[in-house]
């Protein structure tokens, strides 16, 4: 098989099914959190103190302690164009619920609404109308490179709190509110976290392939506050690049969710496809 082959095998977006091995919730499998809750207290003033590493780690910890606004995008570029996926909701990071509005701008897939909640994520079904899939968030996967498990933007978090190598870019704003800027690399234990087995042994092959190494790398803006503004995760390969970009604001702010009711859920051990990743 040639490395091209190989590569678009990795990064694919097909329907394969996700692993139905039962585990524990995310936050407590240890060996699936290379960066986790840890990490120094540290503000993002101007002049931050402390090591670029604990800094970022501790401004990951701080929204995870919290509620945000998510708005995110996942981009793919390659031989057949860019294609761009977006999701915005907003998320208690704390309490593990929240509500998430998942589309394609160009209108090419149908929408898809998500909610999280007690263990569980709902995902809206066109078909029958009016209809959800529920699956334990514990077995969810990702089918892609940088794809959440069904767009968890707590598992980007945590992958942004893996960053290595970190170092300081510099103060800049974002809508106007000033950030300081940090910017790291990604390792392969990251990369695979949350990925389906399948597609963790094809990106297994694809890192031989290149001799040892995806490039990856992440970029965290942290606020005055110490939060992180933005987050975002890119792989560049061969014949495909990938960037997952999440925006966290109203922090603090209540969320309130509304699970669907029982009679319109149907359980599943596994999904996947374009939108659910």
């Amino acid at each position: 098989m040639s490395l091209a082959a190989v590569l678009l095998l990795a990064l694919g977006t097909g329907c394969s099914s996700g692993s139905s091995e039962s585990r524990s919730s995310e936050k407590g499998r240890v060996t699936e959190k290379p960066g986790g809750r840890a990490g120094a207290k540290a503000s993002a003033t101007k002049s931050p103190d402390g090591r670029p590493v604990d800094i970022v780690r501790a401004a990951v910890a701080k929204a995870r302690a919290t509620s945000a606004r998510i708005d995110g995008t996942v981009v793919v570029r390659g031989g057949d164009g860019e294609s761009v996926l977006s999701l915005a909701g907003p998320f208690d990071l704390a309490a593990d619920r929240g509500r998430l509005s998942v589309d394609f701008p160009d209108g090419a897939v149908d929408h898809m609404d998500e909610v999280f909640d007690e263990g569980k994520i709902y995902l809206s079904q066109a078909v029958p109308q009016g209809h959800w899939a529920v699956i334990d968030r514990a077995k969810a996967r990702a089918h892609s490179l940088l794809r959440a498990p069904l767009n968890d933007p707590e598992h980007v978090l945590r992958q942004a709190s893996a960053i290595r190598d970190v170092s300081d870019r510099g103060t800049t704003t974002i809508d106007g509110r000033p950030v300081h800027l940090f910017g790291g690399t990604l390792d392969h234990r990251t990369l695979t976290l949350g990925l389906a087995d399948e597609h963790r042994e094809r990106l297994d092959t694809a890192r031989e392939a290149m001799g040892g190494g995806l490039p990856a790398s992440a970029l965290v803006w942290v606020d005055e506050a110490g939060r992180p503004a933005r987050v975002e995760l890119s792989a560049t390969l061969p014949t495909e690049s990938v960037v997952v970009t999440l925006n966290l604001t109203d922090f603090g702010t209540s969320v309130k969710v509304t699970v669907p009711d029982a009679s319109r859920t149907t359980p599943t051990d596994s999904v996947s496809g374009v939108l659910p990743g």
